[in-house]
């Protein structure tokens, strides 16, 4: 297996927004706003965001889209010289498809604190018994990946809210209307 080197500081910046804007799309059409690049020889290969609602798939995650897509592309399950870039910390499920696809590099935007397998629940590309071993750089363009994610999950709150209120409301209304034909 040939060692893949790290990607210099400036494209590592420039792919992780791209990813960044595949988190946006994902946003936009109301899933979880998670995107993910794989870059091989400086170039993407393959870039997906969040699809879950869209496919109603439990594995319709961005990294497992962009992995089946650079397979596709590449016309193997190998993605041994490539890197991959995604703007929350892998999950236990996306975090085996990485090791199976024998991807080496990993840079990811925001921690999972809840779901995450690469540093913050679990440890997967730590354990020295695997047969693959991925390097990963956390944090990058962590602000922005985690503000994404926030600002979604405020706003679908904010719907709950003002849904409830609508609710409220409406029965409110039907209760007057009631009294009133009494």
């Amino acid at each position: 297996m040939a060692v893949v080197p790290e990607i210099a500081g400036a494209d590592v910046k420039k792919f992780m927004e791209l990813a960044l804007a595949e988190a946006k799309a994902a946003g936009q059409r109301g899933e979880v706003p998670i995107g993910a690049v794989i870059v091989k020889d400086g170039k993407v290969i393959a870039s997906a965001g969040n699809r879950r609602e869209e496919d109603q798939k439990t594995d319709a995650h961005a990294e497992m889209h962009a992995i089946l897509e650079a397979n596709g592309k590449l016309g193997t399950w190998r993605l041994e010289e490539t890197a991959l870039f995604v703007t929350l910390e892998p999950c236990l499920m996306c975090a085996g498809a990485i090791l199976n696809a024998r991807i080496p590099l990993v840079y990811f935007g925001a921690q999972d604190k809840k779901a995450g397998a690469v540093t913050s629940l679990y440890s997967v590309f730590d354990d020295d018994r695997l047969n693959h071993q991925v390097k990963v750089f956390p944090g990058v363009l962590k602000d922005e990946s985690a503000g994404l994610l926030k600002e979604f999950f405020k706003s679908l709150r904010d719907k709950a809210k003002a849904k409830k209120r609508v609710l409220k409301l409406a029965e409110e209304e039907t209760g007057k209307q009631s009294e009133q034909a009494e």
